[in-house]
């Protein structure tokens, strides 16, 4: 499929666009001129999506957005749930000059809260089983707010013509919340290039996804790995996007799958895990695929070949992040080898650095660095870490990897404390603070620990007020605890009572004396 007129991909993959540009144009308006107004761009258990409605729509979105009082630069809150209001919404603000900041839908008041003061968004739009959480972080932080369901009334009304605002190819166009290791969120701010960078360098020429796919991703669009697989790599290539509001599981990937019969599969881990196990119970079709993607943890080797013996296709690992807008180092069809996160994706430079800045030796672990034209330009409201992980056009993804004798990288964990768990950062002092609220407990930590399938899921080491209190009956009530506090895949999957924690002359708990 050739590429939208007006951009091209020269040496290094460098990628040249229009002086002024709108990346609705290429995603969106251009569907319409080569002929796929009938065609379904958005399939779901409720409705089918043409690209001549969804252009209209998104015309429409934008012209509600503006007639709600926003103006270009101002940014859209939109906690959204998986379905065709997510894809009107963002594309229709960025039509219009706005800033769509789509953050996880996981969180509690609190996180949203935060985000709401932290962007200084002007409207918040959110799916109406959310309401709990947002609604108790508007009493903490006023914002217009509207309901997905309220804001697609007001859109019936809308003009469904739309000019779209020019800009550069850097400004800013959407922004993405990435967890710290402080625990709270940082808004990445990415530019107007950054979507066609990453659905033709890692879609089209890592994945090949062409104008007969079908994707479906259960990761969800607020990722930004769910952002590409669902959204963006469909709409540049002028397929097909699956979508399902629910959460995960093996019975509804798999009847997805064999309802909606995707060419092209997007997972995690943890969700690989649980679906080979519920293979062993019997098969299921999954005929339809010619690949399946994994992200947001390192997928075991053994979880590779058990998938590749039960379904008959491979799982292409691979490594993004939020800040990088999608996957950078990846396998393909090509070329993979399991347990690693691949090689490469062409256009991308990596580097592996020790703790001075300099390249570690061949087959030593060492600091990731990446360069991409996909990197977010910086964090908004935070400019010592924006100095501290974007430096000089390079990004510190803040994993520690090595690279074998044949160019592959091997993931050997974070650099920091960060906890990944179902493919989501989490921090062990947020899950430590919600754990010392209980009255029984004096002090807790935190660290990652491999289950069964080698996967890392957060365990607690407590120290009680009381020692020897510890039991069956007070792990259920701090695992009930964080599950209600936090977002419910933050809960500790073991808890374990010790007297006392190690700590270092100044207090600070020495978690790497706790891990496994």
């Amino acid at each position: 499929m050739a590429l939208p007129s007006g951009i091209s991909f020269g040496p290094g993959l460098t990628v040249h666009l229009p002086d002024q540009f709108n990346v609705a144009m290429p995603f969106i308006d251009r569907h319409l001129g080569e002929g796929r107004g009938d065609k379904a761009a958005i399939r779901t258990a409720q409705e089918t999506v043409t690209y001549g409605e969804l252009v209209e729509r998104v015309n429409r979105a934008g012209n509600t957005l503006l007639s709600l009082g926003m103006k270009p630069g101002d940014r859209l809150m939109m906690v959204v749930k998986d379905c065709p209001a997510f894809f009107y919404l963002f594309w229709g603000a960025i039509k219009a000059g706005i800033v769509p900041v789509p953050p996880n839908t996981l969180l509690r008041a609190p996180d949203y809260a935060y985000m709401f003061e932290d962007s200084d968004c002007t409207l918040v739009v959110y799916s109406s089983e959310f309401a709990g959480e947002i609604e108790v972080a508007l009493e903490q932080v006023p914002v217009q707010a509207l309901t997905v369901d309220t804001f697609l009334a007001e859109m019936a009304g809308a003009s469904d013509e739309l000019e779209p605002r020019l800009a550069a190819p850097t400004d800013d166009c959407f922004w993405l919340y990435s967890s710290g290791s402080t625990g709270r969120p940082k808004g990445a701010v990415h530019a107007q290039r950054d979507m066609v960078v990453t659905s033709e360098l890692y879609g089209v020429r890592v994945l090949g996804v062409g104008e007969d796919d079908i994707s479906y991703s259960a990761a969800k669009l607020f990722f930004a790995y769910g952002l590409g697989n669902g959204m963006t790599f469909p709409l540049w290539t002028g397929s097909t996007a699956v979508l399902d509001d629910r959460r995960p599981t093996p019975d509804t990937t798999f009847g997805n799958i064999e309802t909606f019969k995707p060419t092209l599969y997007y997972g995690v881990p943890t969700l690989y895990a649980a679906q080979l196990a519920a293979l062993e119970t019997g098969p299921r079709d999954l005929s339809s695929l010619r690949a399946c993607v994994s992200a947001g943890e390192a997928l075991p080797a053994d979880m590779f070949r058990r998938w590749q013996e039960k379904t008959g296709t491979v799982i292409l690992d691979g490594i993004g992040s939020t800040e990088a807008l999608h996957i950078f180092i990846g396998n393909s069809l090509a070329d993979h080898r399991p347990g690693t996160s691949g090689k490469p994706v062409p256009g991308y430079q990596v580097r592996i650095l020790d703790e001075k800045g300099d390249p570690v030796p061949a087959g030593e672990s060492g600091g990731l660095w990446i360069k991409a034209e996909s990197a977010a330009k910086y964090y908004w409201n935070k400019p010592e870490k924006t100095a501290e992980t974007m430096v000089n056009g390079w990004l510190n993804t803040g994993d520690t990897y090595r690279e074998d004798p044949d160019g592959y990288l091997i993931y050997e964990g974070r650099s920091d404390d960060m906890l990944k768990v179902g493919g989501i950062w989490c921090s062990p002092v947020e899950i430590e603070s919600c754990l010392v609220g209980h009255p029984a407990v004096l002090e807790a930590a935190v660290v990652g620990q491999a289950d069964d399938e080698t996967l890392i899921k957060p365990k607690a080491i407590v120290v009680l007020k009381q020692p020897g209190g510890g039991g069956a009956a007070l792990t259920e009530e701090l695992m009930a605890l964080c599950k209600t506090t936090l977002a419910p895949y933050k809960y500790p999957r073991w808890v374990e009572y010790v007297t006392e924690l190690p700590k270092t002359a100044t207090g600070k708990i020495q978690r790497f004396k706790l891990r496994g």
